[in-house]
């Protein structure tokens, strides 16, 4: 990742703190691919069809991420087996500091790895951390920019009322 998008989504990440701004990607729209390097195996967006999926931006030195990794682990627990599948896609320019970050806070559910930032592009992503939903047939639910301990409640909502939409 360049310096200069690095600096672009620090700024991007200071603004949107304060609330859920609005973002080029809208609901309705298929969901851009993710193919990328995993903890464990390759991550592809495409490959989840059918469930819905969490996709979550994060950066080591985003502190918000820090209080929405237990939450993403508790939704990853309560609904996985209802067909929730939470995507937390990596954009530090260096895989150690992820590393660093995953051992201080674990994450149960299925971590990507996009050092170039190409995905928070196609997202359209603007801070940190950053989620896009998406339904079981690929296209976007819900964007949303930042966490705060009291919209957790809406994201749960916004997650149930798409995995009743399973078939």
């Amino acid at each position: 990742m360049n310096t200069r998008f690095l600096r672009t989504i620090v700024i991007a990440a200071i603004t949107t703190l304060g609330g859920g701004a609005a973002m080029a990607l809208e609901p309705g729209q298929p969901a851009p691919a993710i193919d990328l390097a995993g903890t464990q195996a390759p991550v592809s967006l495409a490959s989840l069809k059918g469930k819905v999926v969490y996709v979550d931006f994060w950066a080591s030195w985003c502190g918000p991420c820090k209080q929405s990794f237990p939450w993403m682990n508790e939704m990853q627990a309560k609904y996985g087996s209802k067909g929730l599948q939470i995507v937390a896609v990596n954009v530090d320019a260096k895989r150690e500091d992820a590393d660093r970050f995953l051992t201080e806070i674990p994450a149960n559910f299925t971590v990507a790895f996009d050092a170039k930032g190409d995905s928070p592009k196609r997202y359209q992503i603007k801070g940190m951390p950053s989620s896009v939903l998406v339904g079981p047939d690929g296209q976007v639910i819900r964007v949303h920019a930042g966490f705060r301990p009291d919209e957790r409640r809406a994201q749960e909502d916004a997650i149930v009322a798409a995995l009743a939409s399973i078939k």
